[in-house]
């Protein structure tokens, strides 16, 4: 609730207002606490003060109940009931303008990014890769690079890995070995990934991050992620999330300590973030967190205990709100321990048995001062939402969705030239030029041979009528000799010519059956 006096005011305690300092809402926060214990209205709360304040949020919606943000609250009873203690009369419900969106384009405009923009690390942890396959992804988008190739969606990178696999040994002395196996593991990776419906999520167009940064009225626009499929996928709902921050990340500018955030980021079921990430991600988000608030950007985490937090990270949370923790076991216990321990002390209880003794819509509150430094923490009551609690119907999410300022703009995928459609075509091009190649041999071959047949049917024919000449010519002579001279010149000359004739067919005809029936056999 924004109040002229006290600010972003957020909760409740005996000795007055809790307010967030609207110049350190950058330096992000934690929203914790066991199931059921009001996290989610906290979150609400939060994010319609900010949202009064002219800032705009992004938050992920696990069960639908954050979409009754966009719609007006009322009265009840258990409200009407806590307004003395929050030293207000006259209630003035009031909605929060929202925009819905939605990896899968279902219940929201979509969200895409290339998968150029992902980047290898962050895909690296979504397929689940090993070190060596994550070796080889990285050469694989450092090649890509080299060649122009645009990898836009997964057709363009299964494109890009299948001819990096056919030309590996040009890369090996460059990059290392890439083995057909490796290559092969980060394809069926991808089918798993595909198959889950993330290829929804990659292509174009591409998410545009200052569409996060819009207001209207005066009032901060809230943009809410339909997370409830989303959630089916952990790796995926948290890598998307962790590349929406790297993109603010890279994108906005510098602008320092300002009076107010730009954006405020809720991470929920931040545990997800963490499990299972490697040193070299760690270090990334470590990173993104620590340097994203020069940007103007503030990020909350809302998770069961802070112990689902890195310590390194969790130092960096100033801006506290901690519900209810349960300790049924030794291990319930020490997490306790653990989140008292993360407070500035308040002598007049102790944190940790506190901790176990909230009740609902009840916490333990710890906010930075002006300079940075936080207030000793204080048993509060957290405030109730002007908004509607609960989530809307779906008539009401589709006309919220049809009257956004974005409306269209994601809506139709395209699918412009890129690694794809080139290595086809490169492809293509290749098989025309191996077959022209091949069909010119072809006919280079026929002409040798059919050269070959006639030079020996020619010279057949002339050894037929060579032989049979001299052995006419020989007869001649002998008869010369001996005074045997044929009557008839004329029958003499005839002879030779008929027996050279004959002689000469049946050598073409051998000779021209013989290469026919060997090309046959042939």
């Amino acid at each position: 609730m924004l109040d002229k006096e006290r600010g972003l005011y957020i909760a409740h305690c005996a000795d007055g207002a809790l307010s967030i300092t609207g110049k350190m809402a950058n330096r992000h926060g934690l929203i914790a606490g066991a199931t059921g214990t009001g996290k989610t209205v906290s979150l609400q709360v939060m994010a319609e003060t900010f949202c009064q304040a002219g800032v705009p949020c992004f938050m992920a919606d696990m069960k639908g109940d954050l979409s009754g943000i966009s719609q007006v609250g009322k009265m009840s009873g258990f409200i009407e009931k806590r307004l003395p203690e929050f030293g207000v009369e006259n209630p003035e419900f009031q909605a929060c303008p929202v925009r819905f969106y939605d990896v899968f384009g279902e219940q929201g405009h979509p969200m895409r990014a290339t998968v150029s923009q992902m980047g290898p690390l962050l895909l690296s942890r979504l397929l689940g890769l090993n070190e060596t396959q994550d070796g080889v992804l990285h050469i694989v988008f450092r090649i890509a690079d080299e060649r122009g190739l645009l990898i836009l969606d997964l057709k363009d990178l299964r494109s890009v890995l299948d001819w990096v696999s056919k030309h590996a040994r040009e890369y090996t002395t460059k990059y290392g070995n890439i083995s057909a196996q490796t290559v092969g593991a980060i394809q069926r990776s991808l089918l798993q990934l595909e198959a889950q419906g993330a290829d929804h999520f990659f292509g174009e167009p591409s998410f545009d991050i200052y569409d996060l940064l819009q207001t209207e009225g005066g009032k901060g626009v809230m943009s809410v992620l339909a997370a409830d499929k989303l959630m089916m996928q952990p790796k995926l709902y948290s890598t998307f999330l962790l590349w929406l921050l790297s993109e603010l990340y890279s994108t906005l500018p510098e602008v320092g300590d300002l009076e107010l955030p730009k954006l405020v980021f809720f991470f929920d079921e931040a545990h997800m973030l963490f499990s299972d990430a490697s040193k070299a991600l760690l270090d990334k988000i470590e990173q993104v967190i620590r340097l994203i608030r020069s940007k103007g950007v503030g990020i909350y985490f809302i998770t069961q205990s802070p112990t689902d937090i890195p310590e390194v990270i969790l130092g960096q949370l100033g801006n506290r709100v901690q519900h209810a923790l349960r300790a049924y076991t030794p291990k319930d216990q020490k997490a306790v321990k653990t989140a008292a321990e993360t407070f500035r002390a308040n002598p007049d209880f102790k944190t940790d048995e506190a901790i176990m003794n909230l009740e609902t819509g009840e916490a333990l509150v710890s906010f930075l001062d002006e300079k940075g430094a936080p207030n000793m923490v204080q048993r509060a009551k957290v405030l109730f939402p002007l908004s509607q609690i609960g989530a809307i119907t779906e008539g009401q999410r589709m006309d919220i969705i049809k009257q956004s300022r974005v409306y269209g703009k994601y809506d139709t995928p395209i699918d412009r030239e890129s690694a794809y459609e080139i290595l086809m075509k490169e492809s293509e091009e290749q098989q025309a030029a191996e077959a022209e190649t091949k069909e010119k041999g072809k006919a280079e071959k026929g002409g040798k041979k059919k050269s070959g047949i006639m030079g020996k049917v020619l010279k057949a024919v002339m050894t037929a009528v060579t032989s049979t000449l001299a052995a006419v010519l020989g007869t001649w002579v002998s008869n010369k000799v001996s005074g045997k001279e044929s009557k008839s010149k004329t029958s003499a000359k005839e002879k030779v010519v008929k027996n050279a004739t004959s002689a000469a067919t049946r050598t073409v005809t051998r000779e021209l059956t013989r290469d026919i029936l060997g090309n046959l056999v042939k």
